[in-house]
């Protein structure tokens, strides 16, 4: 029998290690087919809200923020582009020269839960942006996204002119922050338990089975 486990995933689609962290999660939820049964939410939080419309030099903007040397931003996308590699997920990190604002990214995700496609056009934007090196600022790669998760393009297309779900994503994006989330991924199981990170699978088979247990 089933346990059904309610998922938030907090995270950016510019966030290299939400990528992993979701790819993580399914293969764990593959390997507790039978015991868990997950309802996964897609919640908003932007790593970078007030970045312009041109991006950044994503070197620079990593020695800006957290004080890496080229060399040490080097290294650490060495070692993120293996860790997707293992999982399945490619991560090319020669085409991802700049990072973006991803507000309308979250605006469309917001309204792909109407329809149950979050995760469709998650998968589609990390890919869009981490494989294909494209800006998730750009409407137009954004609308490419909406027609690889099989969502409607003239709807979403309807929703980047508008301020359709801005108010939401800015609520939800605040209710994260308050409850003490300021670093993503972070999933959140059952409104509960909290697990940080981009962990491997064995991480998250093990807590799932512990929650659905308990």
């Amino acid at each position: 029998m089933y346990s059904t486990l309610k998922i938030d995933f907090v995270s950016d689609v510019s966030c290299p290690w939400c990528a992993i962290g979701l790819q993580s999660l399914q293969t764990a939820l593959e390997r507790l087919d039978g015991e868990v049964q997950a309802d996964i939410h897609f919640q908003p939080f932007e790593l970078n809200p007030k970045m312009g419309p041109e991006g950044q030099d994503i070197t620079e903007h990593l020695s800006q923020k957290y004080g890496s040397t080229p060399e040490q931003a080097t290294a650490a996308r060495e070692n993120i582009r293996q860790r997707g590699e293992a999982l399945g997920f490619t991560f090319n990190m020669d085409k991802r020269a700049r990072i973006y604002n991803t507000f309308d990214a979250h605006r469309l995700l917001h309204w792909a839960e109407t329809s149950g496609q979050q995760l469709a056009l998650k998968k589609a934007l990390f890919a869009a942006y981490f494989t294909n090196g494209e800006d998730p600022s750009n409407h137009e790669v954004l609308l490419r996204a909406v027609q690889a998760a099989d969502l409607d393009v003239d709807e979403a297309q309807r929703v980047l002119a508008t301020d359709d779900y801005a108010a939401e994503v800015r609520e939800q994006e605040q209710f994260y922050l308050d409850q003490g989330i300021h670093s993503v991924p972070a999933v959140v199981i059952n409104d509960r338990h909290l697990i940080s990170g981009g962990q491997p699978p064995e991480v998250f088979e093990q807590a799932l089975r512990q929650i659905a247990a308990g």
